[in-house]
């Protein structure tokens, strides 16, 4: 049972920065991570005072990326949106969402434990 959901995504939002993990369950490691705290993000934005969605899309679209590198883009990786929402409160419900939008655009096998609720969002 613990195969079914090896790969999961978790995000740290703050005031000024977003960090996406995914974690590999069996493990217990952080995988591949991307933050906008980085310097080639954080030069490319214009987070100012607050990192606002864009640059969690961005965040998102780099996670793809080495989650591609590494071969980990086809493995599933499992996210709970509504659980992110309520643990980083309702106003990052946005950058929750630039982020799973992103990793779903850019080839990411994001399997989404919702109870189906997503579409609403999309």
């Amino acid at each position: 049972m613990a195969q079914a959901k090896r790969y999961v995504l978790r995000l740290f939002i703050s005031l000024k920065f977003v960090t996406a993990n995914v974690v590999d369950r069996q493990s217990g490691r952080v995988v591949v991570t991307a933050s906008s705290v980085e310097r080639p993000l954080r030069d490319g934005l214009e987070c100012g005072r607050a990192c606002n969605a864009k640059a969690a899309a961005a965040v998102g679209e780099v996670l793809a990326m080495r989650l591609r590198v590494d071969g980990l883009a086809r493995e599933p990786i499992h996210a709970n949106a509504d659980k992110e929402i309520e643990k980083k409160g309702f106003k990052n419900r946005t950058k929750v969402w630039a982020i799973l939008n992103a990793l779903r655009t850019h080839g990411v096998n994001l399997r989404l434990d919702d109870d189906g609720d997503h579409r609403r969002h999309v």
